[in-house]
């Protein structure tokens, strides 16, 4: 019985790459991994680290500008056409994208089972646009939620979702970290390697910066560089990593703010083995990132988060991470405050789960499909 895994980025393909290497070995479920995109878009290389490829690629170009609905116009009709191919048992999406919510519908109208992976993370607002209506559409369309934390499966019971939909698992982003930090793969990242030789020889601290948002170029980052720049210039032993995405404006900017300082380092980004390898050195990680909020705590490196607001609610009311928006000063005193050790991370376990969420949801899969017998019942743990 085939599970289809639907990707529609790198990061979701790394997500759902715990699920393949779980359901890999398994006498009857087989995992296919679908990507909406083409063999050149970077989840191959994503995926590799885990031993695993993309089977089938549905080759939609990229959407012009912000036009959804011409990607969801492409997505539709392709993936109808996998499903009729491969009627598989199931269809796994993660997230809130767009291919997300192509996948669901498809499958709903195909009669192919829909489970929501990362599920529950709603905020009841049509905000954030659109990556919120997506999640409210998919928890309507779902036949199992996998949902990584009380805290999610409790949004999903509020929304009115029956308890018996509902899987509390872990978050599977600690599988894929902890399954790397064990293989401790060395750095490929030349810039990462010589501030590794820094961190472990010099004493240096590591402040990591992942930066993804659109919506905050401009002033905010502006905001945030200058409280970088303040934090080099009081901390002589800090060091700076500042991953920044192919994208000319972004980069002009960042070199523009920090670019003459001798202890920041600008490098392209980085291949996930080589972020993990990142997050274990840091001592404080300035990010906008909703899967670094879930990655770090793995190695309870402490996270400032640069929003707003969060659905990772769980790791700053355990303590790993601290919501500070992008105003200078906040970041800069929240960051001395960690590298100085007057903030420090929670000894509590991690939120996010144990780095079991995977085994965790192919039972729930098995329950779902009913090939299981006298399985224990994850829906017991859903409050």
């Amino acid at each position: 019985m085939d599970v289809m895994l639907l990707a529609g980025t790198s990061a979701e393909a790394v997500k759902l790459a715990p699920l393949a290497m779980a359901l890999s070995g398994h006498g009857v479920l087989r995992p296919v991994l679908v990507h909406s995109r083409h063999p050149d878009s970077g989840a191959d290389h994503a995926l590799a680290p885990f031993g695993l490829a993309v089977d089938t690629w549905l080759n939609i170009p990229p959407r012009s500008g912000d036009r959804q609905a011409e990607l969801l116009a492409g997505l539709l009709p392709a993936l109808d056409e996998v499903f009729r191919r491969h009627r598989p048992a199931a269809l796994v999406v993660p997230g809130d994208t767009t291919t997300a919510l192509a996948g669901a519908l498809a499958a709903f109208w195909g009669r192919i089972p829909v489970v929501h992976l990362d599920a529950g993370l709603l905020l009841r607002d049509l905000d954030p646009f659109p990556e919120e209506c997506v999640r409210q559409v998919v928890s309507r369309i779902a036949a199992l939620h996998l949902a990584p934390t009380g805290v999610a499966a409790a949004a999903l019971r509020a929304e009115g979702v029956p308890r018996q939909r509902i899987t509390i698992v872990g978050n599977t982003a600690v599988d894929a970290v902890t399954y790397l930090a064990e293989r401790d793969l060395p750095a490929q990242c030349a810039e990462l390697a010589l501030l590794e030789m820094e961190v472990n020889e010099a004493g240096q601290q590591l402040v990591l910066v992942v930066w993804e948002s659109l919506e905050s170029w401009g002033e905010p980052l502006d905001r945030t560089l200058h409280a970088i720049r303040r934090l080099v210039e009081d901390h002589c032993n800090v060091q700076v990593l500042f991953p920044v995405a192919p994208n000319p404006a972004l980069r002009e900017q960042v070199v523009g703010g920090v670019g003459d300082l001798t202890r920041v380092t600008i490098s392209e980004p980085l291949d996930y083995p080589d972020l993990v390898r990142a997050l274990r050195l840091s001592s404080v990680v300035l990010t906008d990132s909703d899967a670094i909020q879930e990655e770090a705590p793995a190695f309870a490196a402490p996270v400032l988060v640069l929003r707003d607001y969060t659905q990772r609610r769980e790791a700053i009311e355990a303590g790993f991470a601290w919501l500070v928006g992008t105003d200078s000063d906040t970041i800069h005193i929240a960051a001395t405050e960690v590298l100085i050790g007057r903030r420090q991370v929670s000894t509590v376990e991690n939120p996010y789960g144990d780095g079991k969420a995977a085994a965790r949801s192919v039972i729930a899969l098995e329950d779902l499909l009913g090939i299981a017998e006298g399985h224990f019942s994850a829906w017991e743990t859903c409050p």
